[in-house]
This record gives C-alpha cells, sequence and structure tokens, in this order.
C-alpha cells in the first residue's frame, strides 16, 4: 500500500545579498544540505526595483557543483571562460556543471517590471566532481507543459512526469525538476520513489501537503518531504505556484568554500591554490 509523505520540515527563506549586491531571499543552504542531499542550496530572486538587481553576478568561479538558473521573469545576460554567451528570459533555463572549474557572470537586464527567478546549485558525486565543464540553455518553448485540467499545469524542467521526459539529458544527478501550477480546491497524488529526497518551494498562494497530517505550506517556504513513497498536495480558495524537485540522495561528505564544493578539505585548498596562481581552468 502506497504511504503518503508528510512534511518533515518547512524552511522560512531568509532576506540576504549576493553577487555584488543583489537582494535575494536564500531559501536553504549549508544548514539543511544533508537533509535535502544532493541538493545544496536554492536561491529566490525577485524585485520590481533596478537597484536590487543590476549590480548582478560578476565573473565568479564554480567547482563540483551544478548551477540551475530558471527565469519566472525578466532577462539575465550570461558569459563563462568555455566561450559560452547569450541571454535566458520568461520560462528559459541555464543548466550549468561546472565540474572541474569553470568561470561564469550573470548580469540582470534593467527593465520595467520584475525581474524573477531561482537558482538552484545540485551537488556532483565524487567521481564527477572533477568531470569537463558543460553548459545548457534550454529554451521556453522546449519545455513541455502538462495541462491537468482545472487551471492545474506543470512544466517538466528535467525529469519524467506523466510519461513526459524534460528537455535536460544526460544528468549526473537524477533530477526531476517541475515548475508546478494548481488551481483552486484541487488535490493531486502522485508516486516519489522511497529512495529519493524531494522539496516543494511554493512561490505563490499556499500549499497544502500531507496525508493524515497534511501541513499549510505559504508562500516563500520550503517544504521538505518525509519518508515514503507518493505526495499528496492540495490548494484551498485559492491557486498556488510551485517548484517541485526531488533526486536520489549521494550520502558522501561535503567540504564547502562559498562557491566550489568538494569532499574534503584538502580538495578545496587545491582549489582556491589554483584559482591564485590561475591554473583553475582545466
Amino acid at each position: 500500500m502506497a504511504s503518503i509523505r508528510e512534511v518533515a520540515k518547512v524552511i522560512h527563506g531568509q532576506a540576504t545579498r549576493d553577487g555584488a549586491g543583489v537582494k535575494l531571499t536564500r531559501m536553504f543552504s549549508r544548514d539543511e544540505a544533508e537533509l535535502l542531499d544532493p541538493f545544496l542550496m536554492l536561491d529566490h530572486f525577485g524585485s520590481d526595483r533596478p537597484e536590487d538587481y543590476i549590480a548582478g553576478f560578476p565573473m565568479h568561479p564554480h567547482r563540483g557543483i551544478e548551477t540551475v538558473t530558471y527565469m519566472l521573469d525578466g532577462h539575465v545576460d550570461h558569459k563563462d571562460s568555455l566561450g559560452n554567451h547569450g541571454t535566458i528570459g520568461p520560462g528559459d533555463v541555464q543548466w550549468m556543471t561546472a565540474g572541474s572549474g569553470i568561470l561564469h557572470e550573470e548580469m540582470p537586464r534593467k527593465g520595467k517590471g520584475w525581474m524573477q527567478g531561482f537558482q538552484l546549485w545540485v551537488n556532483l558525486p565524487k567521481a564527477n566532481k572533477m568531470m569537463p565543464p558543460r553548459y545548457r540553455e534550454i529554451k521556453k518553448e522546449d519545455i513541455p507543459v502538462f495541462d491537468l485540467g482545472n487551471g492545474s499545469s506543470f512544466k517538466i524542467i528535467a525529469g519524467e512526469s506523466q510519461g513526459i521526459v524534460g528537455p535536460v539529458k544526460d544528468l549526473v544527478v537524477d533530477v526531476k525538476y517541475l515548475d508546478m501550477s494548481l488551481g483552486p480546491r484541487t488535490f493531486l497524488e502522485h508516486e516519489m520513489s522511497s529512495e529519493r529526497n524531494g522539496f516543494v518551494m511554493v512561490y505563490e498562494g499556499e500549499l497544502m501537503i500531507g496525508g493524515e497530517h497534511p501541513k499549510t505550506v505559504p508562500s516563500g517556504s520550503v517544504a521538505v518531504f518525509g519518508p515514503g513513497d507518493m505526495y499528496r498536495l492540495g490548494t484551498g480558495r485559492r491557486a498556488a505556484k510551485f517548484m517541485l524537485a526531488s533526486a536520489i540522495p549521494l550520502h558522501e561528505p561535503i567540504a564547502w568554500g562559498g562557491p566550489i564544493v568538494m569532499n574534503t578539505r584538502e580538495e578545496l585548498d587545491q582549489a582556491f591554490s589554483e584559482l591564485k596562481n590561475e591554473t583553475f581552468i582545466k
């Protein structure tokens, strides 16, 4: 018999600044890395004031992780040490595997209205931390949408759902990443293998999660799924929008040094020594 996952923890985002002074909400980070393994960090950025974001994220290094930037509103120009450059706009995704090392920058464009999106960090397993870097830019029109009716739908960015496979292929870590909408007074049940860790980040409305002991999770919060093999989500009088992610945990040690995440302190020291000596890029 299927076991519905209850909410193991609700995390409320913390306002902070990053990059050259971009205002954002850090939904989770180091303190939850073990609980949410292999997910390391989730940032939600959003403002209609250019002064909150225009300084952007100038050229900086990454190693040992993947960064996934998903835009809801506005545009971000980007370039990196592989020679990639371009712009991601509303509904677009940048999926970057830093691997052995990459330098990149992300600079939001000044515009009218909202500039809003998410950046998710996914840890790489020890065997792949020093793999060659690679980069994917996925446009909105390439992301399949499954319509559930009643104002409910979801976009499949990565992984498989309802027999539909997302556009991000050849993943090192088997990540399922969905952008979901549920209309008012709607319930959804779906399987999630018991071996996977998972979370929901509500960015509009509120969401009821769980079976026997449902919790109402408000906008601006992350709900971490507890054990089980199925999730149950529901709404009240208002619709809800949220990101849902799941993956099999790595169960490996984490040595975290800002934008670089390795397995040991020695590996971190080596990475920063290479940065200093300009031998970081392989």
